[in-house]
């Protein structure tokens, strides 16, 4: 493979997935590279998923100024890429007159972060929207434009938008080099071929500093923190909590929460732990943290139903050694673009840091917007969600949605195959999971599964040995012929 692109962006999370878009508005060939055969199959699949307000970054900081304005953004691009946001607002919890200080140096922060309707309520205040909270809560600020989101769903509608604008998303294709000549980037090697271009812009989350140093970079370290999590089975805990309900921060990041997700489930986490450099892939949960992530949500909600965990997951982020997120031009390499240091309020930022890196790219270079431009992306069936005449209209027009797959989230092989025919389809059983929500449910797959791999194996024309899970080496099967995990 050799190609030739304007841009080349190293990343499919959320934010490399956002610049895509962004991108994809103007006359340019625009390029993603992800390792993984999935887009968001880092940090971005597995965080906190709230599009904070804003309150909690230094005053002037580009975490701030970027937090701010992207979350102002999703409000507006909820209805045009068909989001799934739910508008909670959010609450940060004081349990005595110390943490009741920091609410007010939150509160004063937010204000000159421009954070709108920011106030402290008192616990009786609280705990009549959310009677489920401890009652040694004794004062809370109240954030009324956080949300909770999907942040899979985020990451793929950018990106499916893009390539609809003509924008090209290659997976399964690690880089190997950045090639710079005279100080200017020349273009891209991957596992696949070169791709020459103008731009490459690094959005590689906890391994962007080892992409800036194929360029020669050697600006920023990026330290990878972990945070673990427990997910509870919605049917168990209806209604525990509407709105994110966090503690009061501390220097390593904004504690363990207590969290509703936009499909019904409640979450308890995430705690941190500094790990080595080369750790960064470390997504190991352990039963020391999963006792102190539930040690300390109960002081927060004291009835957790920890009967019902059906999953414990964890994530990285990808905490600066800056200490603010790195963006803009390398000052040591022309052509190099920095979208490093995305932790939290990375997923919040998002939209924000691609039109920071976007628009001064396109004005310098006179690039005009397309003018074919099209907006939002192709409509997803909920089958579950439609009426009955609506459901039967559907299966009778396609016999695959009268075929449910998922028993415990009602998902049909109709669904699933829409989500691996869409412009940026699934190729894994995550894929197909993060979708449709199909093995989500209690048996966490148990039944689907087999199913969902034999639906992904037909629709990709692969042998069954061929197909992962999620990564790039975790096939779902061990192939005995090649005496190898689905390798031919």
């Amino acid at each position: 493979m050799i190609k030739k692109a304007d841009v080349v962006i190293i990343g499919g999370g959320i934010t490399g997935t956002a610049i895509l878009y962004e991108l994809a508005k103007y006359d340019l060939k625009a390029v993603l590279v992800e390792a993984e055969p999935e887009l968001a199959a880092g940090t971005t699949k597995a965080n906190s998923a709230i599009l904070h307000a804003g309150f909690d970054a230094p005053t002037g900081s580009l975490k701030a100024r970027m937090n701010v304005a992207g979350n102002a953004r999703y409000h507006e691009l909820q209805k045009e890429l068909d989001l799934d946001i739910r508008w909670s607002g959010s609450y940060v919890a004081a349990l005595d007159e110390e943490q009741e200080q920091v609410l007010q140096e939150l509160l004063v922060r937010g204000r000159a972060n421009g954070v709108p309707g920011l106030k402290i309520i008192d616990g009786n205040t609280m705990r009549r929207e959310e009677p489920n909270v401890s009652p040694e809560i004794r004062a809370a600020l109240w954030a009324p434009t956080a949300g909770i989101c999907w942040p899979f769903g985020l990451a793929t509608a950018f990106a499916e938008n893009a390539v609809i604008n003509g924008a090209e998303v290659i997976r399964d294709c690690a880089v190997t080099d950045i090639l710079v000549a005279d100080g200017v980037v020349r273009g891209v090697q991957t596992e696949a071929g070169y791709i020459a271009a103008d731009y490459v812009i690094n959005a590689a989350g906890v391994h962007a500093d080892d992409v800036s140093r194929m360029a020669g970079d050697t600006s920023f370290t990026i330290c990878p923190r972990k945070g673990e999590y427990i997910l509870f089975d919605k049917t168990a805990q209806k209604d525990l909590v509407y709105s994110p309900i966090f503690p009061t921060p501390t220097k390593m990041g904004k504690g363990i929460l207590v969290c509703a997700t936009t499909h019904g489930n409640v979450f308890v986490g995430p705690n941190a732990q500094d790990l080595e450099v080369g750790e960064k892939d470390d997504t190991a949960v352990t039963i020391a943290g999963m006792d102190d992530i539930l040690e300390k949500a109960r002081r927060l909600v004291p009835k957790l139903p920890v009967g019902a965990s059906i999953t414990e997951f964890a994530g990285v982020r990808a905490v600066s050694d800056t200490g603010d997120f790195v963006l803009g031009p390398s000052r040591t390499v022309r052509g190099l673009i920095q979208a490093a240091g995305i932790q939290s309020p990375g997923l919040t930022s998002a939209p924000a840091i691609a039109d920071y890196i976007v628009t001064p790219l396109v004005t310098a270079r006179g690039i005009r917007r397309k003018a074919n431009y099209k907006k939002g992306r192709p409509a997803q069936p909920c089958f579950r969600l439609l009426s009955t005449a609506e459901q039967q209209a559907r299966i009778a027009k396609d016999s695959r949605y009268g075929r449910v797959i998922c028993r415990c989230e009602t998902i049909t092989e109709g669904e699933i195959v829409d989500a691996i025919r869409r412009p940026v389809g699934a190729r894994t059983v995550d894929g197909v999971k993060r979708r449709t929500r199909a093995g989500m449910g209690r048996c966490q797959g148990g039944f689907c599964g087999p199913r969902v791999t034999e639906i992904l194996a037909r629709e990709l024309h692969i042998p069954v040995t061929k197909v992962r899970k999620e990564m790039r080496e975790s096939y779902m099967f061990y192939d005995k012929q090649t005496q190898s995990g689905g390798k031919a």
